[in-house]
């Protein structure tokens, strides 16, 4: 009698059935089922090149299921390409930023939503509506900025205005908060909460663990394509996910001996970046050093001065006035090859890689005119192979086809993964790293934190900026605080709280950063 009383389970308001999805050399989703009940936040999880992003791009139509079949409230339905999962009331914010880099923040939301009349584009009635989305969900944009212009965080903010503006019931966020501040990411899980409560479900596609926790209610975990169960997330632990994720324990904590630093590898000396519009300091009068043996972390919201800092040390932008010297060296003004170090970008896409090049061709961008890969301009092939495979094994990059693999096929994680194998292997006395560990799993990100101290613990100098507040005081022996492009502060993680280092990011307290 009992049964009886029991009201059934409601339909699924997003049931994907088996689906299976292969690519040449790989099986990215084997057999995958997903269930999205209404008013759920719903968390994809699992690491590098699992098939998360996959398995979203076939229920936002960019690609087509090999098997399997894809229900909207019970019945089932055709998603051909974009346009049908947007009549479906589908929508997502991609991992990589499908903006147009030319056009303005107001062009690029409502791109492909234009309203026309009498041939003439109406803009008037976008731009109020986009200015009250922004002000509701705290997504706060300047319209006319050119997408170029923008910082990474602010581009994340117009692909989701892009989604909202087109009244996605379904919403699908891959990897949201991999260029976030924690500030901003904690309004993010504010805006998610809102955006539920006002009838939205979403899928939700995180490597963080934290925010697993904090925010969503169900899990769904992927492992090397399989689906390994779906768990209610309020009575499990983050030691459980993570297991359920790699299939081993992970590390949660950094093991770093103290070490006593080397001589003076790096030395920036009254820097100075000024913007090319409007002639504001970006950079204001930096000046600091890293020696060997030594982690020292830039640290700030984004946007604060980081990226013009680090262009300026790796040469890809020249200094309005100021010094950068290596090793002793003034290398203020030298090109980007006679510069003799590291460097991890923060946009992979940008900075990092050739997309349409080989795994091969793209481990060896540096270094490719070197007597160890090529003899009288003629390209040592098997050389070039052989030391590609090498850093693949060694670093565990997922790829169908090893060295062969185009990179643009590849995960983003793995992707990531490669250019750091890269830097890594590089005989440079100093490493940059920006965003290291951006879009990567926590077993990823253990091994990571490993090698940079690794490096470290060879007499390398390691100068990382983070986003990320727990690598921050995790991997650093140094912290310098950048605010509006200057120094404020220059602590020791185990002499500063999460609360200070949060105060001097905000710019609401300061020190002279010697």
């Amino acid at each position: 009698m009992d049964n009886l009383n029991q009201s059934p389970e409601p339909v699924p308001l997003i049931e994907m059935a088996g689906i299976t999805k292969v690519f040449p050399g790989i099986i990215a989703n084997d057999d995958v089922t997903l269930q999205l009940k209404a008013g759920e936040i719903h968390a994809l999880l699992g690491e590098n090149g699992a098939g998360k992003s996959t398995l979203m791009s076939i229920l936002f139509g960019l690609y087509q299921a090999d098997k399997g079949t894809i229900k909207k409230n019970g019945e089932a339905v055709r998603i051909h390409g974009p346009k049908d999962a947007k009549k479906l009331g589908i929508g997502m914010v991609h991992q990589h930023f499908k903006l147009v880099h030319n056009f303005t923040v107001l062009e690029n939301i409502i791109l492909g939503a234009e309203t026309v009349k009498y041939g003439v584009l109406k803009l008037d009635s976008a731009r109020k509506q986009i200015i009250e989305l922004s002000k509701h969900y705290k997504l706060e944009i300047d319209p006319d900025a050119l997408v170029s212009d923008i910082t990474v965080g602010m581009q994340q903010r117009v692909e989701i205005l892009k989604m909202l503006y087109r009244e996605n019931e379904i919403l699908i966020f891959d990897e949201p908060t991999a260029v976030l501040t924690p500030q901003e990411i904690e309004e993010l899980m504010h805006i998610m909460k809102n955006l539920v409560a006002e009838g939205k479900s979403i899928l939700f596609i995180t490597h963080k663990l934290n925010e697993i926790k904090a925010i969503a209610d169900r899990c769904t975990v992927l492992r090397k394509g399989k689906c390994v169960g779906t768990v209610d997330v309020a009575p499990v632990s983050k030691d459980e996910l993570s297991q359920m994720m790699v299939g081993r324990k992970v590390s949660f904590t950094v093991d770093k001996q103290q070490r006593q630093p080397g001589e003076t590898i790096l030395k920036v000396e009254n820097l100075v970046v000024n913007s090319k519009t409007h002639g504001k300091a970006l950079v204001d009068n930096a000046s600091f050093e890293v020696r060997s043996g030594e982690i020292v972390c830039i640290a700030g919201i984004d946007g604060n001065g980081q990226q013009e800092l680090v262009s300026a040390i790796a040469g890809m932008i020249n200094p309005d006035s100021g010094g950068i010297f290596l090793e002793g060296a003034d290398i203020t003004h030298n090109g980007i090859r006679s510069r003799g170090l590291a460097h991890i970008p923060e946009d992979r896409h940008k900075h990092g890689l050739v997309l349409d090049y080989s795994l091969a061709f793209n481990m060896i961008l540096q270094n490719y005119y070197t007597p160890e890969f090529q003899k009288n301009g003629i390209l040592r092939f098997k050389k070039i192979n052989e030391f590609a495979d090498n850093l693949i094994e060694t670093f565990d990059i997922r790829c169908g086809y090893g060295s062969r693999t185009i990179t643009r096929s590849m995960s983003g994680g793995n992707q990531q993964k490669s250019i750091i194998a890269r830097e890594i292997s590089r005989e440079s006395k100093l490493l940059v790293a920006v965003q290291p560990t951006r879009g990567l799993d926590v077993g990823a990100c253990e091994y990571i934190h490993k090698q940079l101290i690794a490096e470290r613990d060879k007499g390398r100098g390691v100068l990382l900026v983070s986003l990320e507040l727990d690598e921050v005081m995790d991997v650093s022996d140094r912290i310098l605080v950048i605010f509006e492009g200057k120094l404020v502060a220059n602590v020791k993680p185990q002499e500063v709280s999460f609360q200070e280092l949060g105060l001097y990011m905000a710019g609401s307290s300061r020190q002279a950063a010697a």
